[in-house]
């Protein structure tokens, strides 16, 4: 997701932000009572994406995963608390194919991928993080194309928090998919 603002300050319920999200074509996303939207992406931010879809794509045709771009709706859904959040991620995988609705994934996303811009360092480094890898995720890549570095959060076998640096120059290998490797040069300076 590219620059982020808030669209409301104030604590919304879901059904508020619901209403909100059917008066614009804006992308809206809903954590934590907090309604956030963000403008269009950015060229670098496209391309990266677009690389990035691609590489997913490809990889995957004929699986029973699939790779999703955005603007497809995210929708995490904690029934103990009585409470849903919808994010737009950039980039998702999702395994469980009962868990779409016709406009929409209900649940954890298997693998995420979230492009960041310099004004969304802060909600895809934090906020976003918190939120995937509570609710399951297994595996998420933060792309930070003004450091030309990918970030890689995912679960290990114990259900613990994993972490690794990827810098430009080297390949960064997916946890979940290891036939998914991505070469950082060519991901950052596409020809």
């Amino acid at each position: 997701m590219i620059a982020l603002t808030l669209l409301n300050v104030r604590y919304s319920t879901y059904e508020e932000f619901e209403s909100e999200r059917k008066k614009t074509d804006e992308r809206l996303e809903f954590i934590d009572g907090v309604i956030y939207m963000s403008p269009s992406p950015n060229i670098k931010h496209q391309e990266i994406s677009s690389y990035l879809h691609s590489q997913l794509y490809n990889l995957l045709k004929g699986n029973k995963c699939k790779v999703f771009a955005a603007p497809t709706d995210v929708v995490f859904n904690n029934v103990n608390r009585d409470e849903k959040m919808r994010v737009v991620p950039d980039l998702f995988v999702a395994c469980n194919q009962d868990n779409f609705t016709e406009n929409e994934y209900v649940g954890a996303p298997d693998f995420i991928i979230e492009i960041l811009s310099p004004s969304n360092k802060s909600y895809d480094m934090i906020t976003k993080l918190n939120l995937y890898m509570n609710f399951g995720v297994k595996e998420y890549w933060i792309v930070d194309p003004m450091e030309n570095h990918i970030m890689v959060y995912f679960l290990d076998k114990d259900l613990e928090i994993q972490f690794n640096l990827v810098n430009l120059g080297e390949v960064v290998v997916s946890n979940l998919f290891k036939e998914f490797k991505i070469n950082t040069t060519d991901l950052f300076n596409p020809s």
